[in-house]
């Protein structure tokens, strides 16, 4: 996998994190378009990665409370560990600030990705923007 992550703020990785998240949830997967942007992007961290031609291929954030969201990643990257390494770069964000835990709304069917990687689930199923969700929740080490 030949890709670049960056870190930092909703100003400096708009423009970049918008249309991955554009293409994947409002034209993919049908979630309309004012559920997708929200108030959240400005105070969270995000990441975006990048391939070999400096194209955004996945993204996510990491808001103030220690949830993760907005986990996109275009087609053609799935399954080649490019989700995983954003999520790992959120995570590791979230302990070195040091937050006890980190948790996310899964959709169902990503459920397994997210146990991979340390997660598990509590609570029921729910329905959010149309689409079947699990909590999910890791407990982080201390930082050190």
């Amino acid at each position: 996998m030949n890709t670049r992550l960056v870190l930092g703020g909703w100003d400096s990785l708009k423009d970049d994190a918008q249309p991955v998240r554009y293409q994947v949830f409002v034209l993919e997967q049908q979630v309309p378009l004012e559920l997708e942007w929200d108030e959240m992007d400005a105070p969270s961290l995000h990441a975006v990665a990048y391939d070999a031609q400096d194209r955004p291929v996945a993204t996510g954030r990491l808001l103030p409370d220690g949830h993760i969201g907005r986990m996109a990643v275009l087609q053609p990257w799935r399954g080649q560990g490019v989700g995983g390494e954003v999520l790992r770069a959120l995570i590791d964000a979230a302990a070195r600030r040091g937050d006890a835990a980190v948790v996310l709304n899964a959709q169902v069917h990503a459920a397994e990705f997210y146990v991979r990687h340390g997660f598990v689930r509590f609570g029921a199923e729910f329905m959010e923007a149309g689409i079947p969700h699990i909590a999910m929740r890791r407990l982080l080490a201390a930082a050190t």
